[in-house]
């Protein structure tokens, strides 16, 4: 993992130890949390226009429940990695190695 994940995986895992959540952090439950926060940053867009969902972050209300919705998914999606030692960034490059052949250019 880059060094400002690390970062943030131990930040998590302090501030998890600290309140004795451990227990409550297997991969199923932080996968299902995943999931949840992921649902809530998509029901800011559900009936947005194009257009509308474009232009989110021009609301101060709105770029609010974007950011904090984006937040706790990288929340997750980190103390995920962390407890099962996957290294995000260098998973995310393999991802997108494999889709390069995938896919190839259209142009």
């Amino acid at each position: 993992m880059t060094k400002d994940i690390e970062a943030l995986a131990e930040r998590l895992k302090q501030f998890a130890d600290a309140r004795d959540w451990e227990k409550f952090h297997t991969p199923k439950n932080l996968a299902i949390a995943l999931s949840v926060e992921v649902s809530e940053l998509a029901e800011i867009f559900q009936w947005l226009t194009p257009e509308e969902s474009g232009a989110v972050m021009g609301s101060v209300e709105s770029a609010e429940a974007v950011r904090d919705e984006l937040a706790d998914v990288m929340i997750y999606l980190t103390r995920i990695a962390s407890i099962l030692g996957v290294d995000l960034i260098e998973e995310a490059n393999a991802k997108i190695d494999r889709n390069q052949v995938r896919f190839p250019p259209t142009h």
